[in-house]
């Protein structure tokens, strides 16, 4: 047994529950991890609420950090004392944990445990977003909702470096400063502005060639409205609620939109896209391209008072749990 959380019905973060939960000995092409830090997402939300139905009970939480205690039978490339970290293995929320190789990567010297176990959903995120899904280029316009969450500063950061113009919204004055210090170029104030307008007047006009859009229900369907002819929506979240089944046709007027919900899951499904995202995300966070901004640490037992804090949509940048 390990100390974890398990969840025994949907709800809110009251039924985060802190306890034993069981821990198997690795089968075939798994590895047994002693972790050192947890990182904490909104999807970890949409588990918990059954958003994302799962079997109860069940140990939430997407990645993490740790070192390797033991291999189960064919697991080659990883071996016990080996720093690892992973994303997209449900389950994270516990002291040990059995993960999949195949969702595994090294963890470079260069970087600590903490900040790998903060930034590996939301760093591979941002690198499918911006060099996969919608590949931006130096000179384009791109607008990202929710730019002070944890994909959007690092986003921001990355897009920046890539030569784009960046604009970005928040949801309140305080996240301005962080915005701007993390690559944006201008800042929309979405609860107060027209931010549809906004973007008209930022760019003369022009509007942008791409959005990336983690917000949903709150933004759509205004996020098309800031889109050029021939550009593309990324829906690639649901801080606010999920957009509702919309009518494809409105697209066509709107400039012969292209629209997408890419996910996570299967931009990595094969080992060598997972090698090079990860191997990309390292590099840029090594050379101080890309800061992970660790917004608080809590303890594996307070995950509902982490959960509480997301929720309220007043934190900003990463957060993890520390076993």
């Amino acid at each position: 047994m390990s100390k974890g959380i398990l969840i025994h019905e949907y709800g809110g973060p009251e039924v985060l529950i802190y306890g034993d939960v069981p821990v198997e000995k690795p089968k075939a092409g798994q590895v047994l991890i002693r972790q050192t830090a947890i990182g904490v997402n909104f999807i970890d939300v949409y588990h918990r609420i059954g958003l994302y139905p799962s079997t109860l009970p069940m140990t939430p939480g997407s990645e993490g950090a740790g070192v390797i205690l033991e291999v189960g039978e064919g697991v080659s490339g990883f071996k016990p004392g080996d720093r690892v970290a992973y994303a997209m293995a449900v389950g994270a929320y516990a002291e040990q944990r059995v993960v999949e190789q195949r969702l595994l990567v090294h963890i470079p010297d260069s970087i600590p445990d903490e900040t790998a176990a903060a930034m590996m959903l939301k760093g591979l995120t941002a690198q499918y977003l911006l060099r996969r899904t919608f590949p931006v280029k130096a000179g384009q316009t791109i607008l990202i909702q929710a730019a002070a969450g944890g994909v959007g500063l690092i986003a921001g950061q990355w897009a920046k470096h890539l030569g784009c113009t960046v604009i970005g919204t928040v949801g309140s004055r305080n996240k301005e400063k962080l915005a701007r210090d993390n690559g944006y170029d201008h800042v929309i104030f979405y609860r107060e502005e027209d931010f549809v307008a906004r973007v008209r007047e930022i760019t003369g006009g022009k509007l942008c060639d791409v959005v990336y859009d983690g917000v949903g229900k709150a933004t759509f369907p205004a996020s098309l409205d800031c889109i050029k002819p021939l550009g593309m929506f990324v829906s690639f979240g649901n801080a606010s609620g999920p957009i509702d089944a919309f009518n494809i046709g409105i697209l066509g007027p709107k400039g012969s939109l292209f629209a997408t919900r890419p996910s996570l899951a299967a931009h990595i499904a094969h080992r060598e896209d997972l090698d090079r995202m990860a191997a990309e995300l390292f590099d840029v966070v090594a050379k101080g391209i890309v800061k992970i901004p660790l917004h608080a640490r809590y303890k594996l037992s307070e995950a509902r008072q982490a959960h509480e804090a997301l929720e309220s949509r007043k934190t900003t940048g990463a957060m993890v749990l520390i076993p």
